[in-house]
């Protein structure tokens, strides 16, 4: 089986959220079952400095309005696994992320960027392509390889196509005078195409022209055909509900694993917790936190957004505050919220820690040092920070909806007597609900035979991307 991966971002290449993480762990799971894996990802300068044995650039083709590109074999970092970039020191080459300017600005020229992409992948998967590998399938991922999906359509010999919605919030939504970019006909302008009232949406395009379309957690598969979590799209997801399915996120236990991170002040494992211990007093010192260690301390790493539901913590977690626990954040997003949780902290000085930014090495500290992490997401297409602080063995209190309905067994006498609980859930979105679980949280960890229980029981849990890898083999062959 031979599979073509084309992403926006990869780590360590590029990363910016759970699709760089996704974009890294899938393919070797998928090579390791046997699968003829392939990656094509943008030439930023991050991804060349990153990637080893690259060959020199060759040709690619000229894509006309969006300029030539060239092409750079090479292969990941530790993995080894082939990827392909897509030169063009004109759309990649530049400081900032994969979607943004140094000032958090999207890239104006995001759409030539990204249907360069596309159209480069769709190039590699037929016979201009300037290699005799042809994959049997193109496994796209989110808006930025959406348009790869209708460019396809009038190939008789195309491989089967699979589209990956990793969060629905990100239509890649642009205006219609610029629809010539795309390299479709105008008649896919219509709402029947990709048309939008405001453009056309090249989310719309993986979503409506793929040949099967998955989203990354069975509940969110479920969410995104109805109108609160599918918003205009939910008619077409419902439509087309017997080729849509939900094959929940895996972790990468080579990178997230407290028996083997590098990254953690002492490693340990379920049957030797003491390390934990250590890495709580790294934790506190990193955020130069005083009093009592053996506070509670709850962990948030990841963007600061409505989404993430960051604006119910500071309401929730006040009574904790209050009775001695401490809070420690790593993350950044919208401003407002940013203020809000800076506000926050200068109330709580002796107790709210914030890192705004992004630190790979400090997220393991706080999913290790931790002792109870919070998600309250209000939508959660997957979440892989809920299976990391289980493996932590530092139980999370999540929002049911999406990949952490999946993923997390909620405390509750039943759970909790046969050994199955994993952390704690509240149903009812809001600050009362959270609040409660928080406070069921407190209460058992209180008890610390049973609180080692509980946190035993998530480090049991098996996320490995070998299970999520099987099941996308399947829908391969039977695409």
């Amino acid at each position: 089986m031979r599979v073509l991966f084309p992403v926006s971002e990869i780590y360590p290449m590029a990363k910016t959220g759970g699709l760089g993480d996704v974009a890294a762990a899938l393919p070797v799971a998928l090579a390791e079952a046997g699968v003829d894996v392939r990656l094509v990802m943008p030439a930023y300068p991050t991804a060349l400095r990153a990637v080893e044995r690259a060959q020199p650039p060759r040709p690619l083709a000229d894509f006309g309005a969006l300029g030539s590109a060239r092409i750079i074999e090479a292969v990941t970092p530790d993995s080894a696994l082939p990827i392909w970039l897509i030169d063009s020191p004109e759309l990649y080459d530049r400081p900032g992320g994969p979607y943004q300017d140094a000032q958090g600005q999207p890239w104006p020229d995001n759409l030539e960027r990204f249907a360069l992409l596309s159209r480069a992948a769709v190039l590699l998967s037929g016979d201009s392509s300037p290699f005799a590998w042809r994959p049997d399938v193109m496994h796209a991922h989110d808006w930025h390889t959406g348009l790869a999906m209708p460019l396809l359509l009038g190939d008789a010999r195309r491989p089967r196509t699979v589209f990956t919605v990793h969060n629905m919030t990100f239509p890649g939504v642009f205006p219609a005078e610029r629809f010539g970019l795309t390299g479709l006909p105008r008649e896919m302008l219509a709402s029947t195409g990709i048309g939008v009232d405001d453009g056309f949406s090249l989310l719309k395009a993986g979503l409506a022209f793929a040949d099967w379309v998955t989203t990354v957690s069975p509940t969110y598969a479920a969410e995104i055909q109805t109108a609160e979590f599918g918003g205009e799209f939910a008619p077409l997801l419902a439509g087309r509900d017997e080729s849509l399915s939900g094959i929940l996120n895996g972790v990468d236990y080579r990178i997230w694993d407290p028996s083997r991170d590098p990254l953690i002040a002492r490693r340990y494992d379920a049957h030797d917790l003491s390390g934990k211990a250590a890495c709580k007093a790294a934790l506190r010192a990193a955020y130069d936190l005083s009093g009592a260690p053996e506070a509670p301390l709850f962990g948030i790493v990841g963007r600061l957004t409505e989404q993430k539901g960051i604006d119910l913590v500071p309401d929730a977690l006040v009574p904790a505050l209050d009775a001695g626990a401490q809070l420690v954040v790593l993350g950044h997003g919208d401003a407002r919220l940013e203020e809000l949780m800076r506000a926050y902290a200068m109330r709580h000085s002796n107790s709210v820690r914030l890192r705004f930014g992004f630190d790979e090495s400090l997220a393991h500290a706080i999913e290790a040092g931790a002792d109870i992490f919070l998600m309250p997401s209000r939508f959660e297409p997957s979440g892989l920070n809920q299976m990391y602080s289980q493996r932590y063995g530092t139980p999370p209190v999540v929002h049911a909806v999406g990949g952490l309905a999946d993923t997390v067994t909620d405390a509750d006498v039943r759970t909790l007597t046969d050994g199955t609980a994993t952390g704690f859930m509240f149903r009812e979105p809001g600050v009362p609900a959270f609040a409660a679980a928080i406070d069921r949280a407190l209460a058992l960890y209180a008890r610390p035979d049973a609180w080692r229980a509980l946190q035993r029981s998530g480090m049991a849990a098996d996320f490995s991307w070998s299970r999520s890898a099987a099941l996308y083999i399947d829908l391969y062959n039977s695409l």
